[in-house]
């Protein structure tokens, strides 16, 4: 899917009115197929950006437009279509405590598939094979009949990934999946993501807090700041200046390791959301 912004804004509908936009002034241009990671110290604005290309968000002002299309002028059931096409990985995964993992990653096909087959499948999984053969890529085929709440944090996050590769979606957004990896897994993760999406040629957008991820694996880096874009450049011109540049007073963010207690943490709470 092809992604157009010019000189968007956008502000969270929670936000004080006095509060500045989440994003301000935002135009870029993301072709078919491409992938590109978003950096930025916490604010920045990296997950409204998702929520915005989602259309889950709508712009304040300014144009989005995917695949030359305005979604905020479609009717009811052409913008529903389009949000079919859309897959939206957010960094808590919504998987319901009690649920199998098999049940959790093949509901990432619920918008391609009928009302009676998604009932049926709460009961009876169809598609099995496809789920397990998803969850191998991320070394997680042995939970693929346990439940979600059993999983470790880590464990969770990666069956929310396994979901990216049944989606069936042109337009990929994940927001921060590396956050309760390891490293190992961390490189397993994204390296396997990055593979779904140019297997099945849809156009990639992730935002990490992890900047080396981001320049070992995304050929094109885009800085955001305060809601302003910082630079858009290609992995290799992204030099330690820039970098010191993008996170300055938050370069603990950029430097900081990622506490070891944080990988593969125990089972939580599960936010619910809806896709």
């Amino acid at each position: 899917m092809k992604i157009d912004l010019h000189d968007c804004c956008a502000r969270h509908p929670a936000a004080r009115d006095a509060a500045p936009a989440a994003l301000r002034g935002l135009s870029l241009h993301i072709a078919q197929g491409e992938q590109v990671a978003v950096i930025g110290p916490s604010g920045a604005g990296k997950t409204t950006l998702l929520h915005l290309l989602a259309c889950a968000l709508p712009p304040s002002s300014g144009h989005l437009r995917l695949d030359d299309k305005d979604p905020w002028t479609l009717k009811r059931a052409r913008l529903h279509h389009l949000r079919g096409s859309l897959f939206l990985a957010p960094q808590v995964p919504p998987l319901p405590p009690r649920q199998r993992v098999v049940t959790a990653v093949l509901a990432a096909r619920l918008p391609h598939i009928g009302l009676w087959q998604s009932l049926r499948s709460l009961v009876y999984p169809t598609g099995i094979a496809q789920a397990e053969a998803a969850l191998e890529r991320f070394d997680l085929a042995d939970k693929l009949f346990g439940r979600v709440d059993r999983l470790s944090g880590g464990e969770r996050q990666r069956v929310g990934l396994a979901r990216v590769l049944l989606a069936q979606a042109s337009l990929i957004l994940v927001d921060e999946p590396l956050s309760a990896l390891d490293p190992t897994r961390a490189h397993q993760a994204i390296a396997a993501l990055t593979l779904a999406a140019r297997e099945c040629g849809a156009s990639l957008v992730t935002t990490l807090h992890h900047v080396d991820m981001a320049l070992a694996h995304f050929p094109r880096i885009i800085g955001l700041r305060d809601g302003e874009l910082a630079f858009d450049l290609p992995a290799i011109e992204v030099t330690p200046e820039r970098l010191r540049t993008l996170y300055a007073q938050h370069l603990d963010e950029l430097t900081a390791p990622v506490a070891v207690a944080a990988f593969e943490s125990p089972p939580q709470a599960v936010a619910m959301q809806c896709r």
